[in-house]
């Protein structure tokens, strides 16, 4: 059992050198340094504004494509509603052809008089601001994308297929052919062609003749 001397305290071990001033300096904590407790608490808070920063760039993503989503489906309902808008359209016109061919026969007839003509004026002027377009015209080119050929014939005097009758008009919304129109076409006569080149050539021949030929250099 070791025994403590009175009179003497313990003092902290001095290296060989050194005054008992820099013993107690190196023994009292750095009072500029900054705590670990607080260094830790700094770390923290830089990682928590980082996940911070993450879910608000991940949310701002997620509202832009919302937002997209929403102006395309703006897009498709709008354009759905044109679409269906244009089909009743077409369909109510449709059902009503019939009843414009008996006004374009009664007109033709001399029959569209007195207050069956401002009915019938009505009802074209009114389909008209619907959209409703008639075409077909005699002497046009046959083109099938827009006329019903009902009727064949050769004719001599035309060059291509060509509508000579219009049997009944067509009628377009738009771009959008609804009736083609019927009519009765006519083609060239076999062999016009031909004839009409050897002739174009016997003329210009008899011109040379008549002139005294082609003149010598």
């Amino acid at each position: 059992m070791t025994e403590e001397t009175p009179g003497f305290e313990e003092k902290p071990d001095v290296p060989s050198g050194a005054t008992p001033d820099d013993a107690e300096s190196k023994a009292a904590p750095d009072e500029g340094a900054a705590p670990a407790g607080d260094v830790n608490a700094d770390a923290g808070l830089v990682a928590q504004l980082d996940q911070v920063r993450t879910a608000l760039s991940e949310r701002t993503l997620d509202l832009q494509r919302l937002q997209a989503e929403y102006q395309n489906y703006r897009r498709r309902v709008e354009r759905d509603r044109v679409a269906v808008k244009e089909i009743a359209i077409a369909n109510l016109l449709t059902e009503l052809l019939p009843v414009l061919d008996d006004i374009g026969r009664a007109r033709e007839h001399g029959e569209l008089v007195g207050g069956f003509k401002s009915v019938a004026e009505s009802l074209e002027t009114v389909a008209a601001k619907m959209g409703l377009q008639q075409f077909g015209k005699e002497g046009e080119p046959f083109d099938p994308t827009i006329h019903e050929a009902l009727m064949h014939s050769y004719a001599p005097d035309v060059t291509e297929t060509t509508c000579v009758a219009i049997l009944q008009p067509g009628y377009r919304i738009g771009e959008r052919t609804i009736r083609p129109a019927r009519v009765a076409v006519a083609e060239p006569q076999p062999g016009a062609q031909t004839v009409k080149a050897e002739e174009a050539e016997e003329n210009a021949a008899a011109d040379d003749k008549e002139n005294g030929g082609p003149e010598e250099g």
